[in-house]
């Protein structure tokens, strides 16, 4: 098989496949031996009537059909490789003249990538960004880690009140009959969470172990079960425990229980590197969605319908993904929003569009700067992501099949791209009245921190 690209205008290649005579006859006889048992013949049973006799009855050209469908749906995408083109639509195809023991040349055309001249992508300028973490920041770390490490215990000697966590069973009633998914035994609520619905966590504020209360509820207009929006609903309450959270101190005893630090003191300072750490990635990672925002921004270009219709049902498809795995379907989320696939689709319309954009303009700086990636960088994001998902190298491969080199190279090349970017463009200072608070700010944190270090040291 030989593939030929013909010529290349306004994002259409037009191009010529042609099969070898022998590759035919291959063809020709696969698809006999694929439906001879369709074709019952006088003196024959049925399905083993010869290829020959089945032509003479049926005509030569029978099999020629099925056998350009079956050249077809291999040969296109061989020919794709060859040619080395990115195609975004399928092909149209012309009707080839076909003459029996002679080869067969198919012509068509085909949307391909666009390929277009980046005007403006080289000293795009973002703001600089340089987040400083202070004793702020490092304490609300600490308290998370004390909430981490808290213990729950029951309250014997008071009333239940906000924060507390109550055990509970309940029934739910509307017009006087229980309603589906209105039922629970042992539920575990922290009152004030607001977990349930307005009004109803405060009427259970001020009991005790053991008491049964109706909780009288209306149901919000807007609630997700229809049946239930709006209505008043009596909830048939059975109390079993209240506990309180119980905090452990910030102290050098957490610290050694958290870490491999011995003094609360030592736990922060590596605390605090390891915020600075993850802040400063941030940043990169912020300047670098800026950068890819002004790109967009600066960058008026004509996108193909074709790429954002394929990329709206690559969004559906992600989209009923994520629904499923919380044990729903996109149908499901439509009849309970009142909405259909194309008012769903026209509301990610525009998110389609930008990232298409983004994704040609992005590829077409590749091509203008030429760059190229190592192997080593697409074996890096792919053990990456396999250490991500728990997969070996070859597990990925497996899961991707045969495209999984092109899917990483692009994705390592687009990263490439992006640095590019990053790296050629102008970092202005952000406002001063920022710059001055943030550093004021900095230098008390960093005094606050230098005393309660000296201090725990001195201890």
């Amino acid at each position: 098989m030989k593939a030929t690209q013909i010529s290349k205008d306004n994002g259409v290649v037009k191009f010529s496949i042609e099969f070898t005579a022998d590759e035919w006859a291959d063809a020709i006889n696969k698809a006999y031996i694929a439906n001879r048992a369709k074709f019952s013949i006088d003196g024959f049973r049925k399905g083993k009537a010869p290829r020959k006799i089945i032509e003479n009855y049926y005509g030569h050209d029978i099999f020629w059909d099925e056998a350009l469908n079956g050249l077809l749906e291999t040969g296109y995408y061989d020919a794709i490789k060859q040619m080395d083109i990115e195609v975004i639509s399928q092909p149209s195809l012309d009707t080839p003249e076909i003459k029996k023991d002679e080869p067969v040349v198919i012509t068509g055309s085909v949307q391909v990538f666009p390929e277009i001249d980046v005007k403006k992508y080289k000293g795009l300028e973002i703001e600089k960004i340089e987040t400083k973490i202070g004793e702020k920041e490092v304490k609300e770390e600490l308290e998370k880690v004390q909430k981490s490490q808290a213990r729950m215990e029951n309250v014997e000697d008071r009333k239940s009140e906000k924060g507390d966590t109550l055990v509970f069973d309940f029934e739910g009633f509307v017009d006087g009959e229980a309603f589906s998914g209105g039922t629970a035994e042992n539920y575990e609520l922290v009152l004030g969470s607001g977990q349930f619905i307005p009004g109803f966590e405060e009427q259970l504020e001020g009991k005790n172990p053991g008491d049964e209360c109706d909780v009288e509820v209306v149901f919000p207009g807007d609630y997700h079960a229809e049946e239930l929006a709006g209505k008043p609903a009596v909830f048939k309450c059975k109390i079993h425990e209240i506990k309180k959270e119980i905090l452990p101190e910030i102290d050098d005893e957490l610290a050694s229980d958290v870490s491999e630090f011995e003094t609360l003191a030592e736990y922060k300072k590596d605390l605090k590197k390891k915020l600075q750490e993850k802040a400063s990635e941030t940043d990169l990672s912020v300047m670098k969605d800026r950068t890819l925002e002004q790109l967009y921004e600066l960058n008026e270009i004509e996108v193909p319908a074709v790429m954002i219709e394929n990329e709206l049902d690559n969004m559906l498809y992600d989209m009923n993904q994520s629904l499923a795995s919380q044990g729903l379907g996109l149908q499901q989320y439509m009849d309970w929003t009142g909405k259909t696939i194309e008012d769903v689709k026209n509301e990610a319309r525009p998110e389609a569009e930008k990232r298409i954009r983004t994704r040609i303009l992005l590829k077409n700086i590749i091509r203008i700067e030429g760059l190229e990636v190592e192997e080593s960088e697409v074996e890096a994001l792919m053990k990456e992501f396999g250490e991500q998902y728990g997969m070996t190298p070859d597990q990925v491969k497996e899961m991707a099949g045969s495209d999984t080199e092109a899917y990483f190279r692009e994705d390592a090349q687009t990263k490439k791209a992006i640095d590019f970017l990053f790296d050629n463009a102008k970092q202005v200072a952000a406002k001063k009245t920022t710059k001055k608070s943030t550093k004021k700010d900095d230098k008390k944190d960093d005094k606050k921190d230098d005393k309660k270090e000296d201090k725990s040291e001195d201890k």
